[in-house]
């Protein structure tokens, strides 16, 4: 099998199938500061400078402290690089995760991450579908698309994506106006998915999973760990390289504050995995 292409194309730009999530870079539960800045700071820059190109962030991951840090460590960003965020929920003064879905809360929440960031115009912002919290549910996104439609006249946004949405949401946004990506749960124990992946290739969309190791079952554990074990790789790398020769269109966004995780999440593209690997894999769902 051979190594697959380390690039796709979302909305304007050429990125990196390989990004980087700075979910992680905010405090525990992510709420509030990160507990080490200069850490989290290094990390970001170290990932610029190992070719990533594609950061995922949010200004409720915090809240604004993420976006903040992000500022801090790499603003003004390179020319290449891509910063996509996501809308439509809030925070608590606790820390919980509240539903901001109204048209105005998608405009508020877009302007914050522009001051946040210090951008003028996000490149990419996912519009994230709260009517289930937890799993994507059937109903109509057309109000909060046309929020997102009216941010996309202004120049605040350049592309829009969707995020815990169905397969039916897709292709009724994709009626109002361009879709640039989907970003919802999926990885090799979790594949509710495999037909929107593969619909989304044929379309030429980026298709981005959170969770890309998660739900896995204790037999799915064991068996991934024994490949992990034979190729010489920890079973989050596996899990990641699978995806990416899973389909080109899937782009990573595996998130840590650790350099040296970070160092062992991007060796995952190097992770040469045989038919007979991927065959094994596969079995496992």
């Amino acid at each position: 099998m051979s190594q697959p292409s380390m690039t796709y194309r979302l909305g304007d730009r050429e990125l990196s199938r390989l990004g980087y999530g700075a979910m992680q870079l905010a405090g525990p539960g992510v709420f509030g500061p990160v507990k080490d800045e200069a850490r989290a700071i290094q990390v970001l820059r170290d990932a610029v400078a190992s070719g990533v190109n594609h950061i995922d962030t949010s200004d409720f991951y915090g809240p604004h402290e993420t976006n903040k840090l992000i500022k801090k460590a790499l603003h003004p960003y390179a020319d290449n690089l891509c910063i996509v965020t996501k809308v439509g929920a809030r925070r608590d003064e606790k820390g919980g995760w509240l539903t901001a879905f109204t048209p105005q809360e998608l405009v508020s929440a877009v302007e914050d991450n522009l001051r946040n960031l210090g951008l003028e115009a996000m490149e990419v912002v996912n519009l994230r579908s709260m009517l289930d919290i937890h799993q994507p549910k059937e109903g109509s996104l057309e109000p909060q698309l046309e929020a997102m439609i009216k941010l996309k006249e202004r120049g605040l946004v350049r592309h829009i994506g969707l995020s815990n949405v169905t397969a039916k949401q897709v292709e009724d946004a994709q009626k109002l106006t361009p879709i640039a990506c989907v970003q919802n749960m999926y990885n090799l124990a979790n594949r509710h998915d495999d037909a929107l992946v593969d619909t989304l290739a044929n379309q030429g969309i980026a298709y981005v999973p959170f969770f890309p190791l998660g739900g896995f079952s204790p037999l799915q554990s064991t068996q991934l760990d024994e490949v992990a074990a034979d190729l010489q790789a920890t079973p989050m790398q596996v899990a990641l390289a699978w995806l990416l020769r899973r389909s080109p269109n899937i782009l990573l966004i595996p998130g840590t504050s650790s350099p040296v995780h970070l160092q062992e999440n991007l060796a995952s593209a190097r992770l040469n995995l045989s038919d007979e690997v991927m065959e094994k894999l596969n079995g496992m769902n």
